[in-house]
């Protein structure tokens, strides 16, 4: 296997005591230190009516992180396609390949990335049928490459701005099932072990298996999110298991996920059932110290059979978030873009 290369998924996470607004500015002042890390791309997601996360409108922040970063690609992890029509995912796309051409990913989702209730808010005529989703995606391609079933409406539409560049597009899976869109569309594949442990090597091999080559990318493409955290304290780590242990029990549970403190959850005491489903969560985090966290997640892309790794690190202090990405840089010897210029001269 090449070199992994490592990329980040950031949610926009709403600290206790912190406001959303701050929540917003650390997911900027991450995208600036991972671009001149080396990361390879940082993907923003798209979240509602959780208090805990602030990213709502990843196709609105993507256009201020790319004035902020110079080479590391931006993109959506992902926009969820039921959630909006495909025209304007289209149109929202070209404007920011017009704005920084090569460098944008089209993530899409499948889930509405919120409750039911809220997704027949935001999309009344969302029916939540698979056949919806499959002609969304058909018409997507065809606006980002201008062209069009026949029919009298299709023909006379045209995503704006016209532009020469297409996003990359990839498809965001769980368990699967988009995966096999992602196949037949010829599109890139990263799997969510951050949500699914479980089949998700498998859903890699079968993707790759089925995968028919589109104008936009002739091999399959795939990659593998996870929820990371490094750090040369060990107690902080330790921290962090409780932590997560906790957020994952409150969202089973159907919990507001309300931003919590490591003094608000430490004493707590679970029930059998609950730590038994600890005991299963925990495999969708990779955690550990500098000399420990890249024999993790190297076995991880061996397992997938990837080369690229997309990190998830929700911290409760911003430095330790910060901090993880730099040890995991540090770690895997990721260049700077700087450095890279300099070894092609």
């Amino acid at each position: 296997m090449s070199q992994i290369r490592l990329s980040v998924l950031d949610q926009s996470p709403v600290r206790k005591g912190v406001t959303a607004e701050q929540a917003v500015r650390e997911t900027v002042e991450l995208a600036k230190l991972t671009d001149k890390l080396g990361y390879t791309r940082f993907w923003i997601s798209e979240h509602h009516n959780t208090a805990s996360l602030a990213g709502s409108t990843p196709e609105v922040l993507l256009a201020y992180l790319g004035s902020q970063t110079q080479h590391i690609r931006i993109g959506s992890g992902g926009v969820m396609l039921p959630n909006h029509s495909a025209l304007k995912v289209a149109e929202n796309f070209r404007m920011l390949e017009a704005l920084f051409p090569g460098r944008v990913d089209l993530g899409l989702g499948r889930a509405p990335g919120t409750d039911r209730i809220t997704a027949s808010v935001l999309n009344p005529s969302n029916n939540f049928r698979e056949q919806d989703l499959v002609e969304q995606l058909l018409d997507l391609q065809n606006y980002l490459h201008d062209r069009a079933e026949e029919g009298p409406v299709q023909t006379r539409i045209r995503a704006i701005p016209q532009v020469q560049t297409v996003p990359a597009m990839w498809m965001l899976s769980s368990s699967g099932q988009s995966g096999l869109f992602a196949a037949h569309f010829g599109a890139g594949l990263s799997f969510a072990h951050f949500i699914n442990p479980v089949g998700g090597a498998q859903a890699v091999d079968l993707y790759r298996a089925r995968f028919q080559p589109s104008e936009d990318l002739l091999q399959p493409q795939a990659n593998v999110g996870l929820f990371v955290f490094c750090s040369e304290d060990e107690e902080k780590i330790r921290q962090h298991q409780a932590m997560m242990d906790y957020r994952f029990t409150q969202l089973e549970k159907g919990g507001n996920l309300n931003p919590v403190s490591y003094e608000d959850v430490k004493d707590i005491t679970y029930t059998a059932a609950e730590q038994e489903r600890i005991r299963f969560n925990r495999h969708r985090v990779v955690t550990g110290t500098p000399d420990e966290i890249k024999d993790k997640l190297t076995r991880m892309a061996n397992t997938y059979n990837v080369d690229e790794l997309i990190a998830i690190t929700i911290t409760e202090d911003f430095e330790d978030r910060l901090e993880s990405y730099r040890l995991l840089a540090g770690q895997f010897a990721l260049a700077s873009p700087v450095a890279k210029a300099e070894a092609t001269v």
